[in-house]
């Protein structure tokens, strides 16, 4: 068995642990260290206070996930100032073996490798995911992550997509307002405008027009007020929301030929009570001619509180099947 320094690096928090992998599964992952960007200058200060934090020397091979396109020989992360240059990493960090990934395929990896129980029934036949086949993957968040995993003969691989960018279709009276005004401030609209955590203030705001009532401007203050039901309107406004993230994933399913579907990311855990008692269900399977099609998929949801780290460790034990 090998251990490795696991990393999530998102816009707000870089996440460190420990992990260990062996014959390119990821064996246990121990409790991790949260770290705010804003405190830190670069990912190499951050990675020494994690060394200090952790009290012994770091293991020489990591596993990283960044929340960018991880291709270029700069790497820019949305709202996070940290440039990170992969070719002097292992320089910088000591390291003898690394494996660089978006974060979103690091969630795949996840889905990919994680147990049965790290995941809870949404809608569909409850039955375990398939082992062969493709799995579609999303997660909203502050954007939204569309991956795929495509399984085959015991192995599998992990294709990021930007998925959460493909034109938003709207199917009623008022999914046509809430277009509408977006349309007033973006050029074209992508389903990550109206299927991620903002995405919760233009739906309030089309409603509360509706009733002659105020906007709420703060997407952070819309959720608590929908997640505890202290606003009706807000509770609307998420009703919404997950009518819309359930024709969203079931056009995902019917684009990349899925035999199950996975709901991850942080948004996804807040709603994991929500979500089976919304129309998300009914709204996936709205396929027309594919309801049946749609009717026989399960829907899971992933429940694993960290799947952007243990994910990380799971794309270098891939990568690094031998160590």
């Amino acid at each position: 068995m090998t251990e490795i320094v696991a990393v999530d690096i998102g816009g707000t928090h870089a996440r460190f642990a420990i992990a260990t992998i062996e014959h390119g599964k990821v064996v246990a992952v121990e409790p991790e260290t949260v770290l705010k960007v804003s405190e830190h200058a670069s990912l190499e200060t951050a990675w020494e206070t994690f060394g200090t934090t952790l009290g012994r020397p770091l293991p020489t091979a990591a596993g990283i996930a960044v929340a960018c396109p991880t291709d270029g020989a700069i790497l820019k992360l949305a709202n996070n100032p940290w440039i990170i240059r992969p070719a002097l990493l292992p320089h910088r960090l000591g390291l003898a073996e690394l494996s660089l990934c978006n974060d979103f395929a690091a969630v795949g990896h996840a889905v990919a490798q994680l147990g049965e129980e790290n995941f809870t029934h949404l809608c569909g036949p409850d039955i375990p995911l398939p082992r062969d086949g493709v799995v579609s993957i999303l997660g909203p968040g502050t954007g939204l992550g569309v991956s795929l995993l495509a399984q085959s003969g015991g192995s599998y691989q992990i294709v990021p997509t930007e998925g959460g960018h493909t034109d938003y279709a709207p199917l009623d009276r008022i999914e046509d307002m809430i277009l509408n005004r977006l349309r007033s401030r973006f050029r074209r609209v992508s389903v990550e405008r109206m299927v991620a955590g903002p995405a919760l203030v233009d739906i309030y705001a089309v409603l509360a027009g509706i009733e002659g009532r105020d906007e709420i401007a703060d997407d952070k203050t819309l959720w608590q007020l929908a997640l505890t039901g202290q606003d009706s309107l807000a509770v609307a406004a998420l009703d919404r929301f997950c009518l819309a993230l359930g024709a969203v994933a079931g056009d995902v399913a019917l684009t990349q030929g899925a035999k199950a579907v996975v709901i991850a990311g942080g948004l996804g855990l807040r709603l994991k009570d929500y979500l089976p008692q919304s129309g998300f269900c009914d709204r996936f399977r709205a396929k027309g001619r594919f309801e049946a099609l749609m009717t026989s998929q399960p829907v899971k949801l992933l429940t694993y509180s960290q799947p952007g780290l243990y994910g990380a460790a799971a794309a270098f034990a891939v990568e690094h099947a031998d160590l």
